[in-house]
């Protein structure tokens, strides 16, 4: 693979004005077929093969004239302090706004709360629920706006008035200031890990220029593949925080090459020969982790998965091709201030320039990479307790993870969704907020009513029930549905176990009568999709371990090296679900990042987390390990390849992982719970990974295993391919230097026999 890759990266050095001609057409038809496409809508959040997805689907083959996940809004009403909404100027204002939405655009109903008995036992609290003729995402603004104008008559007549519901919901918008923050952070870091502002704003063009394109597709398929605002943000997030790095892996073993002694098209090549491999095996890990993400069975994590995994791929294809062919357009201002100085008219670097150009190394003295290594391996034991122990301390809350989907009880109190959630809380119970619906179909039992009677007197019964609501039956009465209010909150473990026990009592009910009886609901879908995402985490992250550990054997040709990865990933993702649990949960620095209502963490979130985080996690363990085998198998010791590996790679991992958490963390200010946790989540998982896992804990472990890290049996020796990842078919077979003064440095050192085990 070096080798194809070596002549990819020579070949777009050389067709510079091609390949960048191309990359601008891509991105001119991608922004054009963006701009053209009409806009995508949010879409409900759906579990097939579920009960509570089999409920909705009867519903909607039942009762054709409703929408069983159509749009719904409440109209909560409060009177001023001391008085009732049951007086007679009050009703009136009630009845004055609920006689505006009358006709209205796409609305179906709106009831009376005076005759449907929606009045608090006070008298202060009453509710009109208005119903529509299409889903939330198809709901369209005049609707909204007539909504939000009958809520302002009563406000002027002197009632408070609050709108919750799906009606108003929004698509998430991009654009706020903490993701400028995180790009910022990003550009500081980069100009100072590389000394040029050249390098650094080739980094993030090429990051951008993947990103716009990316952005753009998602787009322009919104429509006709269902793509949700989550999906574009998500592939916003993975493509510019993998397309920078990418792009400072080659551009930094670009310089390296320079400082070597190679000219520039040989530099370009080895880089991407080298570099490059690593960036196609890092890219391909998280591009399969994502696609993965289809097997859980949600169309959204699906979709969310494969959007991802669409922009890192392009992210791969603008390194390898983009940023070789940039090294041609920007020539020498690439280098650093110090090496251009260095450099001869021919483009070869003076001896005493080289030593200044290699990342994380001064001249005359070993940089901060090397001296840390250094210390690791003067005391392995101790930096991997203190690391090990530490990581295990943060976990610990993992063990206490509940998951969820988040509602309006999680949204800011400035909206009017969360204080309508919390004025019928206050009036009618916390469970008022999250109804359970129960649907009765007696199509091949018949007797209908005598059911339908059973099914209530039995959800009455179970104990968690606050009121069961009058049964409505459908045109042709083979079908029954009927309303059950909990007494506790829609996100509470309490509710929880309240529907699995309507669901043990209404089996029995169906078991005797032979109609089909299912609990569903906005909050039961919740529930029943949680404990899908439960079920599914466990087999998912044996499936990326086990990805992990054979890929990894494949390209470091060891057993040990991959099985302490796979334990190292196992170490951050513990670690980053613990502060999913302190932040989203127990609330710890919840108020720093505008957090108002701890909950439950949004079921999605462990298994896309894990996703994502396994290949980001590859990515800085393939960078590090490739320079420690590469001095290894010529002829260093264990000991003096780690720091070969920490001195020409440390600094630039260490520059990656901060632009990366930064670029993560840019996204943890956005007013959506989902995009909130996966900043969070991604942010400590690749720190983790990054800083204690791969910097502490890896080098420790290594220093420890000696000769045997890379330890491999003669059978899998034998029949395992060689990717060379490290580009030493480069060595043996490309000249080292276009340059003639150079070519002494083709020669390879003597390359060491790998420990191989007998068969």
């Amino acid at each position: 693979m070096a080798t194809f890759l070596y002549r990819i990266g020579r070949w777009a050095f050389r067709r510079r004005r091609l390949v960048g001609g191309l990359w601008l057409g891509v991105l001119m038809l991608a922004v054009a077929a963006a701009a053209l496409a009409p806009s995508g809508e949010e879409q409900d959040l759906a579990m097939p093969g579920t009960e509570s997805q089999r409920a909705f689907d009867l519903l909607d083959e039942r009762f054709p004239q409703s929408n069983s996940q159509g749009a719904e809004a409440r109209l909560v009403f409060r009177a001023p302090d001391g008085r009732r909404v049951t007086a007679g100027e009050n009703r009136a204002t009630v009845a004055d706004v609920l006689g505006s939405l009358e006709g209205s655009d796409q609305v179906a109903s709106a009831t009376d709360p005076y005759t449907t008995g929606a009045v608090s036992e006070d008298g202060t609290i009453a509710y009109s629920t208005i119903t529509y003729t299409a889903d939330a995402v198809d709901l369209r603004e005049s609707a909204k706006a007539a909504l939000q104008d009958a809520a302002s008559r009563a406000r002027s007549a002197g009632l408070t008035v609050e709108i919750g519901g799906s009606a108003l919901d929004a698509e998430e918008e991009l654009g706020g200031t903490t993701e400028i923050i995180g790009v910022a952070v990003a550009a500081v870091v980069l100009i100072l890990a590389l000394g040029s502002l050249v390098a650094a704003g080739l980094s993030l063009l090429t990051a951008f220029v993947g990103v716009a394109i990316a952005f753009g597709l998602v787009s322009a398929l919104a429509v006709p593949l269902g793509l949700t605002s989550t999906v574009a943000i998500l592939a916003l997030m993975l493509g510019l925080a993998v397309g920078i790095d990418y792009a400072l892996f080659i551009t930094s073993r670009y310089r390296d090459e320079r400082a070597r002694g190679s000219g520039p098209e040989e530099a370009a090549g080895r880089a991407v020969g080298t570099a490059g491999s690593a960036v196609v095996f890092a890219g391909a890990t998280v591009v399969i982790a994502l696609v993965g993400l289809g097997v859980v069975g949600i169309p959204e994590l699906t979709k969310m998965g494969m959007g991802g995994a669409g922009a890192v791929a392009l992210a791969v294809l603008v390194a390898l091709t983009l940023v070789p062919a940039l090294f041609g357009f920007f020539g020498r201002r690439v280098l650093s201030r110090t090496a251009r100085k260095g450099m001869r008219p021919g483009g070869a670097a003076r001896s005493r320039g080289r030593e200044a150009e290699l990342p994380g190394r001064d001249a005359g003295r070993a940089g901060l990479g090397a001296r840390w290594a250094r210390f690791v391996l003067r005391r392995p034991v101790a930096v991997l307790m203190v690391a090990g122990l530490g990581l295990g301390a943060v976990a610990l809350p993992a063990l206490a993870l509940e998951l969820g989907l988040p509602g309006d009880e999680s949204k800011s109190v400035e909206t009017t969704q969360r204080r309508a959630y919390d004025l019928l809380s206050q009036g009618f119970g916390p469970g008022f907020n999250g109804p359970l619906t129960v649907v009765v179909d007696t199509s091949e039992s018949g007797n209908t009513r005598a059911t339908t009677d059973l099914v209530v007197k039995t959800v009455k019964g179970v104990d968690g029930i606050a009121s069961v609501g009058e049964p409505v039956l459908n045109r042709t009465e083979d079908t029954a549905v009927l309303t059950a209010v909990p007494r506790t909150a829609p996100n509470s473990g309490e509710t929880k176990d309240l529907v699995h026990a309507m669901r043990s009592a209404l089996s029995g009910v169906s078991s005797g009568t032979g109609a089909g009886i299912l609990v569903t609901g906005t909050t039961a879908l919740n529930i029943d999709i949680s404990e899908a995402m439960s079920d599914a985490l466990i087999p998912y992250l044996s499936v990326v371990i086990g990805l992990a550990v054979l890929l990894l054997t494949v390209v470091f040709r060891s057993v040990l090296v991959p099985v302490k990865a796979a334990l190292g990933f196992l170490l951050s993702v513990g670690a980053a679900f613990g502060v999913l649990v302190a932040v989203f949960q127990w609330g710890w620095a919840a108020d720093l990042i505008g957090i108002e209502q701890t909950g439950p963490v949004m079921s999605l979130m462990p298994i896309l987390i894990i996703g994502i985080v396994f290949g980001l996690a590859m990515d800085y363990e393939v960078f590090l390990l490739t320079r420690m085998r590469e001095a290894y198998v010529h002829g260093a010791s264990p000991g003096e390849a780690i720091v070969s590996g920490f001195r020409h790679s440390g600094r630039v991992v260490a520059a990656a992982a901060i632009i990366m958490v930064s670029v993560f963390a840019g996204f943890i200010g956005m007013n959506s719970p989902t995009i909130q946790t996966m900043g969070v989540g991604l942010a400590a998982a690749v720190a983790f990974d990054a800083f204690l896992v791969r910097m502490a804990i890896a080098p420790a472990v290594l220093a420890l295993l000696g000769h045997r890290a890379w330890w491999l049996p003669r059978i899998l020796n034998r029949v395992l391919p060689d990717v060379d990842i490290e580009g030493e078919s480069l060595s043996r077979h490309v000249p080292a230097s276009s340059a003639p003064s150079q070519t002494s440095a083709a020669e390879p050192a003597p390359v060491r026999q790998l420990p191989v085990g007998r068969d």
